[in-house]
């Protein structure tokens, strides 16, 4: 990493630590001697929930300087394009897309100079399936704000994490991802580690 920021022992905020992904984030991430805060709506060491501004604000009002934001969290509804509803995309812009925006816009001010973001985006960014549109665009949408962001921010950085369905999740999520190669979740622990430890921005990087 740059001249300044140490890669061991940083002070790193977990957000989505008690999902499946979260968890092995955090596992691999407290592994190589990092300092993890998870933070969750319903679990961690921190609750907030980032779906929510303001919360987000006191997050990093609560938290003070950090070295590293990780992110392992965001939902979207699963329906067909005709049931959708104007209220299902704006959930979906908010609860994935506008979420992790603020992440980086308040969090900004609150990292090292040559710290760093990781944000998660998925699959479907590229490769669209039947029930997914909402994900679709909130993929979408967060993989081009982090091309742009990177411009913008220097010398810290950020990236994402686009993983397909994770091979421990095939048996609740397989029949959505018909066909989709699925991930194992050590492999995408590992592109998050190269986010964090790494010294890259502006990358999507898929595991």
């Amino acid at each position: 990493m740059g001249i300044g920021l140490s890669v061991i022992g940083m002070k790193i905020v977990l957000i989505g630590a008690g999902g499946k992904l979260g968890t092995a984030v955090h596992t691999a991430l407290a592994g190589r001697g990092h300092d993890v805060i998870t933070v969750g709506r319903s679990g961690g060491d921190l609750r907030y929930d980032f779906a929510d501004p303001a919360q987000t604000a006191e997050l990093y009002r609560r938290v003070g300087r950090v070295d590293a934001v990780v992110s392992a969290a965001g939902g979207v509804p699963w329906k067909k394009i005709t049931e959708m509803t104007a209220q299902d995309y704006q959930d979906a812009f908010r609860g994935k897309v506008l979420s992790q925006l603020e992440l980086v816009r308040q969090g900004v001010a609150h990292v090292a100079e040559r710290g760093s973001f990781t944000l998660i985006t998925g699959v479907l960014a590229r490769e669209p399936v039947l029930l997914g549109t909402a994900a679709s665009m909130a993929n979408g949408a967060v993989e081009a704000f982090v091309r742009a962001a990177a411009i913008e921010i220097a010398p810290q950085r950020v990236n994402a994490v686009s993983p397909s369905v994770f091979t421990e999740s095939l048996d609740d999520y397989g029949d959505l991802f018909a066909g989709v190669p699925p991930v194992d979740l050590a492999d995408v622990t590992r592109a998050y580690v190269r986010s964090v430890e790494g010294a890259q921005t502006g990358q999507v990087y898929v595991p």
